[in-house]
């Protein structure tokens, strides 16, 4: 950002391209550091202001010289694939499928600047991943960082600033994949993962596409059935997932609540929050069923809470995870029976996100390991709060637990 600010700088009339997977993750991560740290005192003297957009054009910090640097998503790909550039940048590369980076080379003509430029960065994933191995064959120049390199983190001979022993410390107490790619910055892979299917080109989906008119706020149609699932914890995270059911029997996970230092009846009086309108209508269908963990006081306060019944989970580990594992191919269609909505969880966890652990189910699934690699008969108890509920889900759908409904009157 440094550089593309400088460039904006020197070359009258440049157009620049701050880009993210989904727009909406933008506001929380790069444009804070871009306002406090990149452009704050160009800001601050008026040499650049802040456009909102409109219809035909994406939101941009405008520059006196004439230069612009839009901001947007591939989730919004029309209004930034409009426009020529002649640098992009992308926070969170790995996020992009390899068709987007390249989609993206082909805005890159603007020419004001005598090089077109596509830059990007990154946590490392697995070695696997398209960008890695378009680095490997030498078609992107890959640049190695660690930590040690950040001076918010590190002083120059090298010991912790403040800041750094704090943070640092948490990425330490990390373990497995985890530590290795988000501390130490390998690409690496976990050893046993157990879904081993799950591809995020092929199982994250930025919306749903489908030619209903009836659509809910989410952009589910009003007539799939949803269900909930929900995984009890405190210090461990909650989670709560909404899931829709299209007519071939795809489940999508749509909505999101994972979060931890809050008890039941808060996480029940956000999630009304999120289905109800101001005048306490539903903006979407009741969940046909609420499929719960086993924890007789957290179900009895969600009952309480949300006015409905819940359904003891079927806790059969190794059938659920194989009806997951199932669900995750693609079948005949060339098409899983298992999505995610990228932003189904809205507003994840800041403490979670600090300490660098899981802040979604999303987030679990490639470290979702086997505790024992030979023997694959009990997965690792560690960050599987999601995968626990998402195999609820499966597990009700496959396995056809009966429902019991339960009304409450006031």
């Amino acid at each position: 950002m440094e550089k593309l600010h400088v460039m904006c700088l020197l070359n009258p009339g440049m157009r620049g391209l701050i880009a993210r997977k989904a727009a909406t993750s933008l506001s929380s991560t790069a444009l804070v550091t871009w306002r406090h740290f990149v452009a704050k005192e160009a800001i601050d003297a008026g040499d650049v202001t802040y456009y909102g957009g409109s219809a035909q054009e994406p939101p941009s910090y405008r520059y006196k010289n004439g230069s612009v640097v839009a901001i947007g998503g591939l989730d919004k790909v029309s209004k930034i694939m409009s426009a020529e550039y002649d640098v992009i940048y992308v926070q969170e590369a790995t996020e992009l499928a390899e068709n987007d980076w390249e989609s993206l080379t082909t805005r890159l003509r603007n020419w004001k600047v005598s090089f077109q430029q596509l830059m990007g960065d990154c946590n490392p994933q697995a070695p696997d991943h398209w960008l890695k191995k378009r680095c490997d064959r030498g078609a992107t120049k890959m640049f190695d960082t660690t930590h040690e390199d950040n001076p918010m983190l590190f002083n120059r001979d090298g010991t912790k600033t403040a800041r750094g022993a704090d943070y640092i410390g948490k990425l330490d107490n990390l373990t497995g994949v985890r530590h290795k790619r988000l501390r130490l910055g390998k690409w690496v892979a976990a050893e046993g993962v157990i879904f081993e299917e799950f591809s995020p080109t092929v199982h994250i989906i930025d919306e749903i596409e489908t030619t209903a008119t009836h659509v809910d706020p989410s952009g589910v149609p009003m007539a799939w059935p949803r269900y909930w699932a929900v995984d009890f914890g405190f210090t461990n995270p909650f989670v709560l997932q909404c899931w829709a059911e299209d007519p071939d029997g795809r489940l999508y996970l749509y909505r999101e609540l994972y979060r931890t230092q809050k008890t039941v009846d808060q996480h029940a009086r956000k999630i009304l929050t999120c289905v109800l309108d101001s005048r306490g209508a539903w903006t979407e269908p009741r969940p046909r069923a609420l499929i719960c963990d086993h924890d007789a006081e957290g179900r009895a306060v969600l009952e309480r809470e949300l006015g409905m019944g819940t359904e003891p989970a079927h806790k059969s580990v190794l059938e659920g995870i194989d009806a997951t594992q199932k669900m995750m191919r693609l079948q005949k269609d060339n098409r899983p029976r298992l999505y995610f909505l990228r932003n189904a969880n809205a507003a994840p966890d800041p403490e979670l996100i600090d300490a660098g652990k899981p802040a979604s189910t999303i987030d679990e699934i490639p470290g979702y390991v086997w505790d024992d690699k030979k023997t694959k008969e009990q997965p690792a108890k560690e960050n599987d709060h999601g995968c626990d509920a998402m195999r609820y889900m499966v597990a009700y759908k496959d396995f056809g637990i009966r429902v019991i409904f339960r009304s409450f009157i006031a």
